[in-house]
This record gives C-alpha cells, structure tokens and sequence, in this order.
C-alpha cells in the first residue's frame, strides 16, 4: 500500500503536467486550418477537470465500493499510468500533425500504422483509459462514472467534429480507413 501512496499523487501530478504541456505546446501553426475545431478542446478542458475533482470528492464523501480488496487500487494505478504513457507515445509518433485543437495541416496524411492500425484515436482511447483508471482507483462506482462519462462524452462530440474534417479533406480515402478501424476500442467500438 506504501507503494501506492507514493506513485497515485506523482502519476495524477504526471497526467496534470502532460496535459498542461501539450495544451500549450502542441496548437495549430498560423498556416493551419484551424476553424475546424468548434470549441472541442474548450470542452475537454472543462469535462476532464471538472470529472476529476468530481470524482475524487465522491469518494470522499460517499461509500459504494466496487470490492473489498486492495488490488482495485493497483488495477486502477497501471490503468492509469498505462494512460499517460502510451499517450505520449502516441502524441510522439505522430509528430508535427498532432495538435491540441482540430487542425488540418497543409501536407496532412492520414496515419495507418501502428495503433492507427486498429484505432481512429488511440490518444484519446489512453486519455480514456487514465479516466478509467482514476475511476477504479477510488473504488466507487459513482466516482467511477463520473471519472469516466464527462471525458468520454466530450470525446465523442470532439471525434465527431474531427472524423468532419478528416471526411472533408480526404473524402473516400478517410471514410475507408473509418470502415477498417475502430473509434476507441480495437475489434469492438
């Protein structure tokens, strides 16, 4: 148990610090289309933190545990370092077309390898899975769902307005690639 009381406030710390660095590290360039996004990033960032601290709290003042045993917060912990690090992994690989906001770089390509392979957005499928993680970690189902929910929801509407312009720029190449792949989950969403 020490263990975890070390590593859960240095991987949320770690997850805060990421994000905050990719917000303002990873924006559209000036010679980007960026009129694209439609406010998606200004949702996450008011879903993602708002879930956190939501979550968090109903921990504290609420007991509906999903079971008895430690290994719940140790399932949750990898969950959520698993997150954080295949994110950037992610991010890293897909290099100067990965941006914060829904953006169309002037030599786009559509990237079909790797996690691409089987998911349209891995990144936001381990930006999920740390949600996920946080959820199991405070072993409630309400914090779990309120970890979980907002974050997805404002995915889902951000994929939307993403999987738009990508429709829109690349038309029948992008909507092949959509029938071979899955959104978040491989063989299965």
């Amino acid at each position: 148990m020490h263990l975890l009381q070390v590593l859960f406030p240095i991987s949320m710390v770690a997850w805060f610090l990421t994000e905050i660095l990719y917000k303002n590290m990873l924006k559209s360039g000036k010679e980007d289309k960026k009129d694209k996004d439609k406010s998606t990033l200004n949702i996450l960032w008011m879903a993602i933190p708002f879930s956190i601290a939501a979550s968090v709290a109903v921990s504290y003042m609420t007991k509906f545990p999903m079971t008895g045993g430690t290994w719940i917060l140790y399932a949750g912990e990898a969950c959520i370092l698993i997150g954080i690090v295949f994110r950037f992994i992610i991010i890293r690989s897909l290099g100067k077309y990965f941006t914060v906001d829904v953006t169309i770089k002037q030599d786009h390509k559509i990237k079909k390898e790797g996690f691409y392979k089987y998911l349209r957005h891995p990144s936001y499928a381990f930006s999920l899975l740390t949600s996920l993680g946080l959820g199991i970690y405070l072993n409630n189902w309400v914090s779990l769902l309120l970890a979980f929910l907002p974050p997805f929801i404002a995915f889902a509407y951000r994929i939307k307005i993403e999987e738009e312009a990508l429709v829109e720029q690349f038309g029948e190449e992008y909507l092949e690639y959509r029938k071979e792949t899955k959104k978040l989950i491989p063989f299965i969403y």
